[in-house]
């Protein structure tokens, strides 16, 4: 089994549990280059809020969209969204990969902003 596999193994088992207890997700993705959240609704059916580091205002800001910083970026401005949508508690679904260095920021920093996990 490769990472690719097995990190897909994981979100899998991740993603099943979620949907078992219906709550709304903050789904993280990471590349090399950027990150992407996107807050999903319970029936897994509807994007509600999407943020990333290729937006605009958000590549103005942040210089390498593969950085911490970015990261950071995001999970601000997806909590800034879900609020706006009246979305005040998620399920953090990290799509397998650990919970660790962007992840963490993304989680930290949509945590910080307001928004309950």
């Amino acid at each position: 089994m490769d990472k690719n596999q097995s990190r897909l193994r994981r979100a899998r088992k991740t993603r099943a549990k979620i949907a078992e207890l219906k709550v709304v997700r903050l789904s993280v993705h990471r590349t090399n280059s950027h990150m992407y959240a996107q807050i999903i609704d319970a029936t897994g059916g509807n994007v509600l809020a999407s943020a990333n580091t290729l937006e605009a205002g958000l590549r103005a800001e942040v210089k390498n969209g593969g950085s911490v910083a970015g990261a950071t970026a995001v999970g601000k401005l997806i909590a800034e969204r879900a609020k706006a949508a009246g979305i005040e508690s998620v399920a953090f679904d990290r799509s397998g990969f650990q919970y660790h260095g962007r992840v963490k920021a993304l989680a930290d920093a949509a945590r910080e902003a307001g928004l309950a996990f």
